[in-house]
């Protein structure tokens, strides 16, 4: 039998092993284990269909002598999360006995009764080439001796060769999955392009991804050369290295963390562990059997020796257990790039610059090319050529932020008015005046450089040149020397060819039976009294220019007339919900100051008014449509606040039913879940949008409401979608009161148009965010904040040159808040290249994962799920895979070799993966995975970025008079002290971890009671006390909401409390419970796939 014959088919990735779905022992540490779903990585961590496990000689198993008691899965309390309340993993990984589980016989299916144990002596002997002289030596120096090493009896299971840990300055790895360990000190290095600081080799180390062999140091005796298999159940360095299908076999039994092996002189201990030496005893790696046979390895077979029985030279004990920390860690680059970026500022003067991540605080000096904080680029350099695009597969795009807020030391773009005659374009393709534009023939004229027409330059416009093609006025005009700037707008880019009035706000108010009993109408009531004197205004004006009105709704809609000169506000009500229409126009929309006496009064009113309703049915589209009516009557743009709590199921336009159905999920129908019902929406949407009326929805649901009908009109005329489930208002004002205000008091550009021009050889071809296009080029919006995004891919359509690069312009035209028309203008040059490696050197991972979540949340609502998921996963596999063939230097195809740009492109890929949307836990429900899918569309960077890896903060470490944040630690369990407190955010949800050993005294500090036990579990909002613990925490958690754009509500979360389920969803690095692979698994599979890539 040959061993590099092509394996068996292993079952699919994303799809359930037969012999043994789901992770989790029945009776792990003797306890029955929660039934676990079954999981779609099987092939991580079931045994390969059709190959029985073979029982290494002289091993017996035993049960460990202490397992965690299982974890229920009980529901969170209604309200207590934004959306999602599950965890995962099944035992709590603390301190486990020094008793260390045995070696799972391999001979029956998992979980028969075991077979009677044969005792011989096993050893193992290595076999392969000798080693030249230079490997032994690469190998010596790689050993750490840790003492004086007794010859011991062999254990059955040890790897072959003398097993030493890596020589890397960034310590070992775990090795979670399939493999062996790594014999000789060689690990399969996960190199990096580039380099990186720190690390002795060339390339650096990594996971456990190496699957070829390594000849054995010399000395020690091998086997004559052959081309047989090993035997089932025995470790080694990874399968020969033309196996492509090497994860198909089940990883080592997962323990809670034992004592580390380290290499003590004497005899093994007489239990002998499961593991492979090097292998830590894995923490939330995998769940799931002892390590199998290998595919294609059948059971010892006839005429060939087995291993067992032939007498060998004795073999040293395991080493320290590899260190986890060589996989590339998200923590570790953010560090280094706040380290190296943070203190320079990030100088724009220069094409095709990559600027510091998302994650680094810096300030930017433009000089030609739009900030970062407006456009981001998945790579900085572009392919010439299309076909060089399509190999590498890297997706070119830009996530442009068109109004973005600034920090206060940087100037907002400059405004420059040119009268009359308005801005200067291109006469062909009307690009705007920009820095790459090149004047010729004395200043005359100008070549445009996105299509390089020659354009003449009008007299009032004209200025001569310098001795190098300079015009002399290039600094004191910005659209000559600054990247971004605005342009005032003619009457000429206005509807209707007239000056637009001030935008109006309205504020429609749901005071149903539900809104009301709730507490609801009153809180808004109140707050609204004091929240219009913050209506946004331009510049230095003394009071908003924008104007209100107000309408309260259940099955019917009530209009108030709120005129300054009325005594008392007066009601109109409109029951015809089927043909609305505005009963008034003078009075409904009103100047704040002039109508204040009334507009109070009518505040006042309104709970006093429904107070007694008895009214439970409500409409929604008809609320709409009202709006939208009265911002035509009165021919302004406008915004709609609507605060709605339930299924508009009263008989109106619009009406919808409840679909809710789990039984959808994991099907071809799933898709109908994130779709509308009904096409009414869109087309009400499309007329919102022509009217500049955009929508912002405030959700306030006890059950279903169908967030994915609900939202089309949000969704599609730029505006946002907020959800308050079970909304309780002790527990919840804050929230909703944060949210609103920010809502109300930030700058809007309302009915606005947004172009992305390209200079020749690129072309925007698709376009994802909340907005409508009813052509291919212009995104409209009927509203744009500083929040939004929109994301912009482009494809060639032409060959590109290396000298001059490629041009964005974006250029978007919008009514102010005063309601001047103006026009922001956005430029960016990137470099083109003619080699990969300088495509893979400009990368920046985080849009690439922007990007790439915005994709697939799109593809959800065309595919099924497990397509948009196979589609991800074969992308970034053919990414790294040509990378490695075209890129790297030659190396084992063993090692798993990543850009080092591109270095946590895995991990982040499988946050996207585990997410909500793309792989529900079966407490989210249908309206958060709607909800969350909505949101993530038109969110930027950095909120994608810290949404899939979470920030997981240590709070007791750091000294209390340290003002800064504490340094952030990796997203997983494993990292979690039981003497520690950690705040983990994801810019939707906080929580405060609280282990169960932490000191009396912090308790004390923080929560005010005495012990633990005494803390409230859920609880959202931490005493204020006057000790400087306390001070600390709560000046964190403040900091960190000041830094996302929604209010993130507190959870408290004790260790082993029902809530603990909840928090550990979000430790990514870990499996989830939804059948999620853990970050080294699913390294594991992408180093698998891009190995089939490459065979």
């Amino acid at each position: 039998m040959n061993v590099n014959q092509s394996a068996a088919p292993v079952p699919p990735f994303g799809q359930p092993q037969p012999i043994y779905p789901g992770y989790h022992q029945s009776n792990y540490g003797g306890q029955p284990g929660t039934t676990a779903p079954p999981t779609s990585y099987g092939a991580y961590n079931g045994p390969v269909p059709g190959y029985q496990q073979t029982l290494p000689q002289g091993v017996s198993r035993a049960p460990p002598s202490s397992g965690a008691p299982p974890v229920s899965t009980a529901q969170a309390p209604c309200g207590q999360t934004a959306y999602g309340q599950f965890g995962q993993g099944d035992v709590q990984n603390g301190p486990s006995s020094t008793v260390q589980m045995q070696r799972l016989p391999g001979s029956q299916p998992f979980g028969s009764p075991l077979a009677p144990v044969v005792s011989q002596p096993a050893v193992l002997q290595p076999y392969g080439p000798p080693p030249t002289s230079a490997q032994v030596t690469a190998q010596l120096a790689g050993m750490q001796i840790s003492g004086a090493m007794a010859p011991a009896p062999p254990t059955s299971g040890l790897g072959y060769g003398p097993p030493t840990s890596l020589a890397s300055a960034s310590g070992s790895f775990p090795n979670s999955g399939p493999y062996g360990s790594y014999p000789q000190g060689q690990a399969p290095p996960l190199s990096q392009a580039q380099g990186h600081p720190g690390v002795q080799p060339p390339q650096r180390s990594a996971p456990p991804l190496a699957s070829s062999f390594t000849p054995p140091a010399s000395g020690v005796p091998r086997m004559p050369s052959m081309t047989s298999p090993l035997l089932p159940g025995q470790g080694f360095g990874g399968p020969p290295v033309s196996q492509p299908n090497h994860v198909s076999s089940p990883p080592p039994q997962a323990l809670p963390p034992g004592p580390q092996v380290t290499g003590l002189p004497g005899p093994p201990p007489p239990m002998h562990s499961s593991q492979q030496p090097g292998y830590q005893l894995q923490q939330n790696g995998s769940f799931g059997p002892t390590r199998g046979p290998q595919p294609n390895y059948g059971s010892p077979y006839p005429g060939a020796p087995t291993f067992g029985s032939q007498p060998g030279p004795p073999q040293p004990l395991p080493p320290k257990r590899l260190d986890p920390d060589a996989i590339p860690s998200p923590i570790q680059v953010i560090e280094d790039d706040r380290n190296n970026r943070g203190s320079e500022p990030f100088v724009t003067g220069v094409r095709g610059q990559v600027p510091p991540l998302v994650t680094t605080s810096f300030l930017v000096k433009d000089q030609g090319n739009a900030s970062p904080r407006y456009i981001r680029c998945t790579s900085y350099n572009i392919p010439c050529t299309s076909d060089m695009a399509k190999q590498a597969q890297v997706p070119l795009a830009a996530v442009i932020k068109p109004l973005a807020r600034l920090p206060p030391e940087e100037a907002s773009p400059y405004v420059v008015d040119h009268g009359e005659s308005g801005p200067l374009r291109c006469n062909r393709c009307k690009a705007y005046m920009c820095p790459f534009m090149q004047f010729i023939e004395g200043g005359r004229r100008f070549q445009c450089c996105f299509c390089s027409c020659i354009n003449d330059v009008p007299p009032q416009y004209f200025q001569h040149l310098d001795h190098t093609g300079k015009r002399v006025d290039a600094y004191d005009r910005p659209e000559l020397s600054l990247g971004s700037y605005e342009f005032l707008a003619t009457v000429d880019y206005c509807k209707n060819n007239k000056f637009p009035s001030p935008p109006a706000f309205i504020f429609m108010i749901d005071v149903s039976y539900n809104a009301i009993r709730t507490g609801l109408v009153r809180l808004l009531c109140e707050e609204l009294k004091s929240l219009l004197d913050y209506l946004p205004r331009e510049g230095g004006a003394e009071e908003s220019a924008i104007r209100v009105g107000f309408v309260t709704y259940n099955k019917v809609l009530h209009f108030y007339n709120v005129k300054s000169s009325l005594a008392q506000p007066q009601m109109m009500v409109v029951s015809d919900v089927a043909d609305m229409f505005v009963p008034l126009l003078d009075g409904f929309l009103v100047n704040v100051n002039e109508s204040r006496a009334v507009i109070t009064s009518l505040l006042d009113q309104i709970p006093e008014m429904f107070a007694d309703t008895r009214e439970t049915e409500t409409v929604f589209a008809p609320v709409i449509q009202a709006g939208m009516e009265a911002l035509k009557a009165a021919e302004c743009a406008g915004k709609l606040f609507l605060f709605h709590t339930s299924l508009p199921i009263a008989e109106a336009p619009g009406k919808l039913k409840n679909r809710d159905d789990r039984k959808l999920i994991n099907t071809d129908k799933e898709k109908t879940l994130f779709q509308p019902q009904t096409g009414a929406y869109q087309t009400l949407a499309k007329e919102c949008v022509a009217q500049g009326c955009c929508v912002d929805l405030f959700l306030f649901p006890n059950q279903y409401v169908d967030v994915a009908t609900l939202s089309v009109v949000p969704q599609l005329t730029g505006g946002s979608v907020y959800k308050y489930a079970c909304f309780q208002v002790e527990n919840d004002q804050e929230r909703f009161l944060s949210d609103l205000r920010r809502d109300v008091q930030k700058v809007v550009g309302f009915d606005a148009v947004m172009r992305v021009r390209t200079s020749t050889g690129i072309r925007a071809v698709d376009f994802f965010g909340a907005f409508y296009m009813s052509n291919t080029t212009d995104v409209e919006l009927a509203g744009l904040d500083g929040d939004k995004t929109v994301t912009v891919e482009f494809k060639h359509d032409d060959r590109l040159n290396e000298e001059s690069g490629a041009l964005l312009q974006c250029a978007l035209l919008y009514t102010s808040c005063a309601g001047q028309r103006r026009l922001r203008i956005h430029n960016l040059a990137l470099n083109c290249c003619t080699l990969l490696a300088d495509l893979y050197r400009n990368c920046e991972t985080d849009t690439l994962i922007n990007y790439m979540a915005k994709f697939a949340y799109r593809g959800v609502l065309n595919s099924p799920v497990k397509s948009v998921r196979d589609t991800l996963i074969t992308q970034c596999a053919q990414i790294l895979a040509c990378y490695r063939k075209n890129c790297a230097s030659p190396s084992s195809a063993g090692q798993l070799i990543l850009p080092e740009c591109m270095k946590l492109l895995p991990v982040y890929l499988n946050c996207v993966l585990k997410s909500d949307v793309l792989q529900p836990g079966a407490e989210v429900t249908t309206d958060d995975r709607a909800y969350v899918r909505q949101l993530v569309t038109s969110m930027d960077v950095a909120e994608t970025n810290v949404f899939f890896y979470p920030r997981l903060l240590p709070l007791t470490k750091s000294p209390i008079e340290s003002t800064t944040e504490p340094p952030a630690i990796r997203a997983s369990e494993e990292r979690l002290s039981n003497g520690d407190i950690y705040l983990l955010e994801n810019g939707l949800n906080l929580f405060l971890w609280v282990g169960a050993s932490v000191q009396q005294g912090v308790v004390q500090s923080l929560f005010n009671v005495s012990s633990f036990s005494q803390i409230t579990s859920g609880l959202s909002i931490l005493p204020v006390l006057d000790n400087p613990l306390s001070k600390k925490v709560r000046g964190l958690i403040d900091s960190l909401r000041a830094q996302r754009s929604r209010y993130m509500k507190l959870i408290v979360v004790k260790q082993e409390d029902k809530l603990e389920m909840l928090f550990k969803h979000f430790l990514v690095e870990d499996k989830s419970l939804s059948g999620g692979a853990s970050y080294v698994d699913f390294l594991c599979h992408m180093h698998k796939e891009i190995r089939q890539l490459l065979s």
